[in-house]
């Protein structure tokens, strides 16, 4: 008999065990879909990761008053991390000597509303305390208007930068420079507007008001501000120098010892990037851990359906040897049906775990993506687990007696 009578045969065996087949495919098709779906959402942010990280600079690094907070390792270091006053920070770039561009800023809200008239945005705007060189060190590009100057900040104007989902929420098409907002009471006037900027995970970037830092300071203060500082090369290869005389200046500023703890940090956009991705593999391994529990309780339920089907068709079986049939061909039979229910929950579970895993990447700022090298692992996987499943019914039907089996009452 050959491959496609031997489908050919599963298939009707599968119609007329129609509500046990079904139970186990969709077994089946959960692990299956745990498994692509979970491998999918993680194969997106990694190409989201890789093409557009960039909430920092690709030239920027920040030091800053704490760790990244992207790593899940209990053998982490505990790090006090000082909080960075505005003194020390201007201290930092009046010495700074080195061709770089440097930005002292501050986060002063993740979940400001910002109002226009009657028009106002959600509670997530963030507001940022920057200086003429924010934007360099963040990545930003400049849409309209101007950037904020040193002079600016030395006055301590009130006018703002804003993000283009700003814009879109209070202005629409309208131009919005040199028109008013106002935030937390405070009326500011835009002088610029940052082009759209988005990136992986959404951090906020097209949601800033962006004010001169020393007006953030009086106007929108809190309670123990940090602030943070941008240094950005001119040129990539000098970003190891770059953090390196940064360090060592910053030591300088907070007086430290040369046996002294340095208490501050230095977070580059890349190394977020490697964290980031280094728990995503972690999600990984929980992820094919899922899969292959529950590939094993598919296993054995399939098992369990093969064997009954063993015994409910053992009259045919006996007819089919006394007939001529080899103990070869009823076991690849048997073998083949059980390879053929895999494949059928596991192309379900494939086809689901592509829709889940692109859905679940697009909403965190991942790309669409079809992962063939999943799906053919998926694809191998089931029949893995179909093979190892129908091994053994298939082998007791091929040693089931014609002479005994013919008397079976079924």
């Amino acid at each position: 008999m050959t491959v496609f009578q031997n489908i050919r045969e599963a298939l009707t065996s599968i119609r007329g065990n129609i509500t046990r087949t079904v139970i186990t495919c969709l077994i089946i098709s959960f692990g299956i879909m745990a498994l692509v779906g979970i491998l999918t959402a993680i194969d997106g942010v990694e190409s989201s990761l890789v093409k557009n990280f960039s909430f920092m600079g690709a030239n920027s690094f920040n030091i800053q008053n704490r760790s990244s907070g992207f790593s899940l390792s209990r053998n982490t270091k505990r790090v006090y991390y000082e909080t960075i006053s505005y003194k020390e920070a201007q201290e930092f770039k009046t010495r700074f000597d080195y061709p770089a561009v440097v930005s002292i800023n501050s986060n002063n809200s993740w979940s400001a509303i910002v109002k226009r008239g009657s028009a106002k945005t959600n509670p997530n705007t963030n507001i940022i305390g920057g200086d003429e060189g924010y934007l360099s060190v963040s990545g930003y590009d400049l849409d309209e208007g101007r950037n904020l100057t040193a002079g600016d900040v030395e006055r301590n104007t009130n006018i703002a930068v804003i993000g283009q989902e700003v814009k879109q929420t209070l202005f629409g098409e309208e131009s919005c420079l040199n028109k008013f907002i106002k935030v937390g009471g405070v009326k500011l006037r835009v002088v610029g507007l940052v082009a759209a900027k988005g990136g992986a995970f959404d951090f906020g970037g097209d949601r800033i008001v962006l004010v001169p830092v020393s007006l953030a300071r009086a106007q929108f203060p809190k309670d123990n501000q940090s602030y943070n500082i941008g240094v950005s090369v001119l040129d990539v290869k000098q970003m190891e120098s770059a953090v390196g005389y940064s360090e060592n200046l910053f030591r300088q500023v907070r007086k430290l010892r040369v046996k002294e703890e340095t208490n501050f940090s230095i977070i580059k956009s890349d190394s977020i990037s490697a964290a980031l991705m280094e728990n995503l593999q972690i999600i990984l391994l929980g992820a094919i851990f899922i899969a292959a529990i529950t590939l094993v309780g598919a296993a054995i339920a399939l098992m369990n359906i093969m064997l009954v089907s063993v015994t409910e068709r053992t009259k045919e079986i006996g007819t089919r040897k006394a007939i001529g049939a080899k103990s070869s061909t009823v076991l690849n039979q048997f073998v083949i049906e059980a390879i053929t229910i895999c494949q059928i929950g596991g192309f379900g579970g494939i086809v689901l775990g592509l829709i889940i895993g692109n859905i679940t990447s697009k909403f965190i700022g991942g790309s669409f993506i079809v992962p063939w090298n999943w799906m053919l692992l998926a694809g191998i996987v089931c029949t893995v687990v179909g093979l190892g499943a129908g091994i053994w019914p298939a082998y007791k039907a091929s040693k089931i007696n014609p002479i005994e089996a013919l008397r079976h009452e079924g």
